[in-house]
């Protein structure tokens, strides 16, 4: 439950990044017209910001999704240093990425960038970045330019590099040559995802290659001899994740060979199998561990062997030898941090955290936050929303919740709502959501969007025709209707979708003549949708709710509490005062009558107010037969005569049981139910 508050800087730089506009203005110093476009610069010219302060920023914009071409003309070198520069996932290209070339980079990674190939990555970097840089990581980009021309010979000119990340890019067999041939220097080599066939050119490297990453290289053959001659090696991953099973057969020969062989590789720190099912034998891959003393991590997540007992169980598995899988808690942990990228290991890994706290009593709150980080990087997953939706309601169902800091909280409920969001016709991943937020930590004390959620709680509710999801989303819309302004109040309530929805549950049981817990839910939210919104009102009236609450009355007679709910929102319309005439009717006023005379103070506190809207726009608007205005009044006068002093706190003007009895007995699930 404890975390430490975030730090002064960060809260700076976060208000920096939220407010940007406030601190930047338009730079209309340049006419370059090779680099037509926005540009911003600080608004302060004498401002420096020292290298971390200059490197966190450009991250924290990167986080918040914001950085453009515009924004990277902010680190100039006479406002800021960059030796550091990591970009992920972000919509900069070529001309952004000149700011480049007024700093000295030593680390460079260009992640999954779209908008620019790696060519033209390498020309905005000067001559001393080139020639010094240790650190470079390319993957998920291109070598292709806009021209369709492949500039892979220019990765080749970084004589000084120590590490490389070429994975998933279009790197062939003539260019990983070249690479090894002139970057002598390289220890630490990633290739994985790419078109490289044979690995012989890796011995060139063998005196200082430490590191070497070549998962999903379906195309290379034959490559055992040449890894067991890199005796160098200590990290090694040869794990599958992207490729079909029908294409592993040849490859998944050779992994067997690697580890029959245990004389090979014996200063092995890592090893990485992850992916390779039931090619390797439990047998094998134990007799490579025990040959191998130094090796400290052993990833076989997908693997049949993560759930023998040689690897699953703490007391038989090497003391110190941390292992990567789906067999046990910690196991699944460590699946979740180092995987966090690949979706089918983290769909399994939730999946079987699911069933590990299905039952479990026990408050979890560092797995709750291994669960979010996951849960975000795969949004279009379904498979992995499913999952992870499940997951989030078992760690935080009943008191679970306490235990964990409102602000992992808040962000749970963020990602649950962006899940309702992204899959809004899937029936279990909405009943899972609801589960999760039908909670009084959630809906009572946690930081986040109120009005958004009670919106996509409205959509499922209107989307599946199912009783434990309407009682959840019921009970989750009556206290959501308490907290949101008036106007939202009013662009839910006036939705006549939602308010048919809403009266047709009320409808049916009073023809079951059925006064459930959905039914008290149902009407408290109704009651507090239609609070100081006419535009409520007058759909609750359009859509025949005022017969229908008159049925209400006339069913569940002596009934307080609905009776309490029922005057309460007829309040609200007696309130408005050009509505005030849809209330006129005999029937409704010979219930108003009976119920000023209740013992119940609550019920006769609302009939009063009804009665003395009704009344205060004098005589002449006094449209009822039934009982004349001066006899409503005078009930009025006795009733109020009755009374002892009332106050009505306002959040607790329901009597409202706890939301979360609206979940009790309905486990998630992780699939769909045929």
């Amino acid at each position: 439950m404890y975390e430490s508050p975030s730090c002064l800087e960060d809260l700076c730089l976060d208000a920096i990044c939220d407010n940007i506009l406030l601190y930047v203005k338009s730079d209309h110093t340049t006419n370059n017209d090779l680099n037509k476009g926005k540009r911003y610069k600080f608004a302060d010219s004498d401002l420096f910001l020292f290298k971390e302060i200059s490197e966190k920023l450009l991250g924290k914009f990167i986080e918040k999704n914001i950085l453009c071409d515009a924004l990277m003309f902010l680190f100039n070198e006479n406002n800021t240093k960059l030796s550091t520069v990591k970009l992920k996932n972000c919509n900069v290209t070529q001309t952004g990425l000149q700011i480049l070339k007024q700093h000295k980079i030593l680390d460079l990674e260009c992640v999954n960038l779209k908008n620019v190939c790696i060519g033209n990555i390498l020309d905005c970097l000067n001559e001393w970045s080139i020639k010094n840089m240790s650190n470079v990581n390319f993957s998920k980009c291109t070598f292709i330019d806009m021209q369709r021309h492949s500039l892979m010979v220019k990765i080749t000119n970084l004589k000084n590099l120590r590490s490389l990340n070429l994975s998933h890019t279009e790197l062939n067999q003539l260019t990983f040559q070249m690479v090894c041939e002139d970057l002598r220097s390289l220890e630490k080599l990633d290739i994985s995802g790419t078109s490289v066939k044979d690995l012989n050119p890796l011995l060139l490297l063998s005196k200082h290659l430490i590191s070497l990453s070549i998962s999903d290289l379906s195309q290379a053959k034959n490559y055992v001899s040449t890894l067991s001659q890199l005796q160098q090696l200590r990290h090694l991953d040869v794990s599958v994740f992207n490729e079909k099973l029908d294409n592993l057969t040849e490859s998944g020969c050779q992994v067997v060979k690697l580890v029959e062989d245990v004389s090979s590789l014996p200063n092995l720190l890592s090893l990485d199998v992850s992916g390779w099912r039931d090619f390797i034998p439990v047998e094998t891959l134990h007799r490579f561990v025990e040959a191998h003393p130094k090796l400290e991590f052993l990833g076989i997540v997908l693997n049949e062997c993560t759930f023998d007992p040689i690897f699953s169980c703490i007391t038989t598995h090497r003391h110190g030898l941390t292992v990567a899988g789906l067999g046990n808690e910690n196991q699944i942990r460590i699946t979740l941090k180092k995987y966090w990228e690949r979706s089918n290991y983290v769909q399994k890994a939730l999946y079987h955290l699911f069933q590990l706290t299905n039952l479990s009593s026990e408050a979890r709150p560092e797995m709750f936050n291994l669960v979010l980080p996951v849960m975000g990087a795969h949004s279009n997953k379904f498979g992995v929303q499913m999952a992870a939706t499940a997951c989030l309601y078992n760690l935080t169902r009943g008191d679970l919740s306490k235990k964990i800091h409102p602000r992992a909280l808040s962000r749970g409920v963020n990602l649950t709502l962006y899940a309702m969001e992204c899959f809004p016709d899937e029936f279990q991943l909405q009943k899972n959501s609801l589960l999760t937020l039908c909670s009084d930590t959630i809906l009572q004390e946690i930081n986040f969007d109120r009005f958004r959620c009670a919106k996509l709680v409205l959509d499922a509710l209107c989307a599946f025709e199912d009783i434990n999801m309407n009682r959840m989303a019921v009970a989750i819309c009556s206290i959501l209707a308490a907290k949101v302004s008036t106007e939202e109040t009013s662009e839910l309530g006036a939705r006549p979708v939602y308010m048919r929805k809403l009266l047709a549950m009320v409808q049916s049981r009073v023809e079951s003549r059925n006064s459930d817990i959905t039914l008290k839910f149902t009407l408290s939210a109704l009651w507090n949708l239609t609070d100081e919104s006419a535009a409520t009102c007058t759909v609750f009236l359009e859509q025949g709710g005022a017969y229908l609450f008159l049925n209400v009355l006339k069913t569940f007679k002596d009934d307080s509490a609905i009776e309490t709910k029922v005057l309460g929102l007829l309040n609200n319309i007696a309130e408005v005062v050009k509505l005030r005439h849809s209330l006129m009717m005999d029937s409704l006023m010979n219930e108003l009558f009976v119920l000023l005379k209740s013992e119940n103070i609550d019920v006769s506190y609302f009939a009063a107010g009804i009665v003395a809207h009704l009344a205060s726009d004098g005589a002449d608007q006094w449209t009822v037969a039934s009982h004349t205005r001066a006899e409503m009044l005078g009930e009025l006068k006795n009733a109020v005569s009755q009374w002892k002093a009332v106050f009505y706190p306002p959040e607790d003007r329901h009597g409202l049981p706890s939301p979360a009895v609206g979940g009790l007995g309905h486990p998630p699930c992780l699939y769909q139910k045929s």
